[in-house]
C-alpha cells in the first residue's frame, strides 16, 4: 500500500524510549518533541524571532489559546526546547489556586526555580546554576591576570563590578550572592544551603543563616520582581543568555474567587508592563489558556487594561493569523492531521523494533486512518481534543502489539470502535 515518505527521526535509543513512554501514558513529553510536532511550522518565524530578541538582552512575551487537547503544553514545551538549544534556561509553571496562585508572584518565583531546566540539568537546575556562575566569575579572574594566590580578593572584586547594577534594583538578592560565594570558598555547607534556598524563594529560611548574611525576612510579593530580575542576571554570568517561563492553564483563574481573581489578572498585567518596560532583559514569558479565558466574562476581560494590552484580531481566516501578534491560536487536528502525525510515531517507533519492516507495513496510512477515525468518533467527532487518546492507543494497544506478536493483526484482533476510545476528563486536563 503507498504512503508518504515519512522519514524516521534521528534519535538515540533512550531519546525515544523516553518519548514512546510518555506518549503511553497519555502524556506530553518532556522533551524530544521535535521528533514528532506536526502542523507548527506557521509559529516557526515569530517563536525564532522572540527568541532572538530574548537572547540578545531584549524580553518578549506570547499567549497561546486553544482548547483542551489543542496542543498547548505540546507548544509550550515546543518552545522550550528550542530555547535550551540556544543555550537559554526554561521553566514550566502551572497556574493553581491552591499550589502556585498568580497574584502571589513569590510563589510563583518559588515554583519556577524549582521548575528550571537547562539543557545539561533539569529540574530543579537553580543550585547547578549558582555553582557555574561562582566558576565562571573565578575562570574571569584567572583571565584578567589573577593568580592561584590572589584569586579570592580579584574574584571577590570582580564580584562586586557584577553586583553594581544588581544591588541598585535588587539590594537583597545581591546581598545573598555574596553571602552564598563566601560560604562556598570558605566550605561553610549549611550556609550555603540555606542561602541558595533563600535565593530560590524557599520560606522559613532559618535566622541564623540570615542575619550573618545580612538578610531580613523572606521574600514577598513586594520583593518577587527583583528576585527575577536578579534570577536573570545569574543566569547571563553563568552562561544562558536567557530564560523562557511558561505559565500553563492560566484559565485556572476563571475558577477562583473574584477578589483573588482581580489580583491575579493584575499580577499577570504588571508582568506584561514590566517587560514592555525593559526591567527584565533575556524574559520571554509565555502563557496558555482556553478560549473562553480569553473571551469570556470570567477572563481578562474583567481587566479592560490586561484585554487591551492582549487583544488580538481573529475575525480572518487562520491561514492569515499574525505569528507575531501578541495571542496565537492553536487550531486543532483534523483527520489527515491525526494520520501525519501517527505516521511520524509509528515511524519512530519502527526505528527501535526488531522488524521494522513489519510495523510500517501492519500499520499503514489506511489503518493509521482508520485508527484515528475511531477514536474521533469514540469522542464525539472532537477530532480536536482526540490526539492523546489516539496516540496513546496508537503506541500502547497497536504497535507494542504488532512489535510483540508476529500473528497480531490490529484489523482483525482490535476492535477499536466508538465507545472504546471514550476517555475520562481528567485524561484530557491539559492542553
Amino acid at each position: 500500500m503507498s504512503e508518504p515518505g515519512f522519514a524516521a527521526p534521528a534519535a538515540s535509543p533512550r531519546r525515544r524510549r523516553e518519548v514512546l513512554d510518555a506518549l503511553r501514558r497519555g502524556t506530553v513529553p518532556a522533551q524530544g518533541l521535535d521528533l514528532f510536532a506536526v502542523g507548527l511550522d506557521r509559529l516557526d518565524a515569530g517563536v525564532a524571532a522572540d527568541l532572538d530578541t530574548a537572547q540578545a538582552g531584549g524580553a518578549a512575551f506570547k499567549a497561546v489559546r486553544g482548547d483542551y487537547g489543542a496542543g498547548k503544553t505540546f507548544v509550550a514545551r515546543w518552545l522550550g526546547e528550542q530555547a535550551k538549544a540556544r543555550g537559554m534556561a526554561v521553566a514550566e509553571v502551572q497556574v493553581s489556586e491552591t499550589e502556585t496562585p498568580l497574584h502571589r508572584l513569590e510563589t510563583v518565583y518559588r515554583r519556577l526555580c524549582e521548575r528550571l531546566a537547562t539543557t545539561t540539568s533539569q529540574p530543579s537546575a537553580f543550585r547547578q546554576v549558582l555553582d557555574s556562575w561562582i566558576y565562571t566569575v573565578e575562570e574571569d579572574a584567572l583571565r584578567g591576570g589573577a593568580t592561584e594566590d590572589d584569586l579570592d580578593a580579584a574574584s571577590e572584586r570582580l564580584l562586586e563590578q557584577r553586583l553594581a547594577t544588581l544591588a541598585l534594583t535588587a539590594p537583597s538578592y545581591a546581598t545573598a550572592l555574596r553571602g552564598y560565594r563566601r560560604a562556598v570558598v570558605t566550605g561553610d555547607v549549611a550556609t550555603a544551603d540555606g542561602l541558595a534556598a533563600w535565593l530560590a524563594g524557599e520560606p522559613h529560611v532559618a535566622a541564623s543563616v540570615r542575619r550573618p548574611a545580612g538578610l531580613k525576612g523572606d521574600l514577598d510579593h513586594s520583593l518577587a520582581l527583583g528576585f527575577l530580575q536578579g534570577l536573570l542576571a545569574l543566569l547571563r554570568e553563568a552562561g544562558h543568555p536567557g530564560l523562557v517561563l511558561v505559565l500553563d492553564e492560566v484559565e485556572t483563574l476563571q475558577r477562583i474567587r473574584g477578589d483573588t481573581r482581580a489580583k491575579a489578572l493584575n499580577a499577570l498585567r504588571q508582568l506584561i508592563d514590566e517587560i514592555d518596560a525593559g526591567r527584565f532583559p533575556g524574559l520571554y514569558l509565555l502563557i496558555t489558556g482556553t478560549p473562553a479565558f480569553f473571551d469570556g466574562r470570567q477572563g481578562i476581560r474583567l481587566l479592560p487594561p490586561l484585554a487591551q494590552r492582549l487583544h488580538t484580531d481573529f475575525t480572518t481566516s487562520a491561514r492569515f493569523d499574525n505569528p507575531r501578534a501578541p495571542q496565537v491560536r492553536l487550531l486543532g487536528f483534523d483527520l489527515d492531521r491525526l494520520v501525519e502525525l501517527g505516521a511520524k510515531v509509528r515511524d519512530l517507533y519502527a526505528a527501535g523494533a526488531a522488524d521494522p519492516a513489519r510495523i510500517r507495513a501492519v500499520v499503514d496510512e489506511d489503518y493509521l486512518r482508520v485508527l484515528a477515525g475511531a477514536v474521533a468518533g469514540g469522542l464525539g467527532g472532537k477530532v480536536g481534543v482526540a490526539p492523546r487518546v489516539f496516540l496513546r492507543k496508537l503506541v500502547g494497544d497497536v504497535l507494542d502489539r504488532v512489535d510483540q506478536f508476529a500473528d497480531f493483526d490490529p484489523r482483525r484482533d482490535y476492535g477499536c470502535r466508538g465507545g472504546c476510545c471514550h476517555q475520562p476528563q481528567t485524561s484530557m486536563s491539559s492542553g
